[in-house]
């Protein structure tokens, strides 16, 4: 129900989407910098602060710490687990569970997560990596969403730009940063950018 002013005049509230970023990265980190978890943790904190929805696979590694991170800072944390069910998320995918509001079990493996995981998401944001993340990446940029490299911090995550010179398919909505808050900003500018064009964002 609209609300009234002292005049008696309507308030009427336009409620809208909050901003979704996807974090894609490494599940296993052996080849992550060593200064990934750090920047993962400051880039967690920051997506939090900023009241942004923080969408993960629900796994291990960067997009866990990434995680962990928002959730202490009060933020909420969405997961896309690529198993069944609860039970087969732990017991199958030996995955975890904690740091996340809550985990949607697409059952359609790692494949048909990744593609539901980055489809939901106004962004997408690539920590590290190995193939997962690159199949997110390419899922990304087919779908023209904005994508934020997280230079130096190891991974698939240094080899995006040669990826995109070599494919010759244009750059797409990339941005590169090895500063998780100069990251972060670039990001949101581009999903701002997109909104307006939209007609999403008043």
């Amino acid at each position: 129900m609209d609300k009234k002013n002292k005049n008696g005049e309507e308030l009427r509230y336009i409620y809208q989407p909050k901003i979704k970023i996807s974090i894609s990265g490494a599940a296993e980190t052996t080849y992550c910098s060593p200064s990934a978890f750090a920047k993962s943790e400051e880039l967690g904190k920051m997506v939090a602060e900023k009241g942004i929805i923080l969408i993960t696979g629900a796994t291990t590694g960067a997009p866990y710490w990434v995680a962990r991170a928002a959730k202490i800072a009060g933020g909420m944390v969405i997961g896309m687990s690529p198993a069944v069910s609860e039970e087969a998320h732990l017991k199958s995918y030996h995955l975890p569970v904690d740091y996340h509001d809550f985990i949607i079990y697409t059952g359609f493996d790692y494949t048909g997560r990744n593609l539901l995981l980055t489809r939901s998401s106004d962004a997408i944001i690539l920590v590290c990596g190995r193939i997962g993340t690159l199949n997110e990446f390419t899922i990304a940029f087919e779908n023209n969403k904005p994508i934020g490299i997280l230079t130096g911090s190891g991974g698939i995550a240094e080899e995006i730009k040669g990826i995109t010179e070599k494919a010759h398919r244009g750059m797409g909505k990339i941005v590169y940063d090895s500063d998780p808050k100069k990251l972060l900003e670039k990001v949101l500018e581009l999903i701002k950018k997109d909104k307006s064009k939209n007609g999403t964002l008043k």
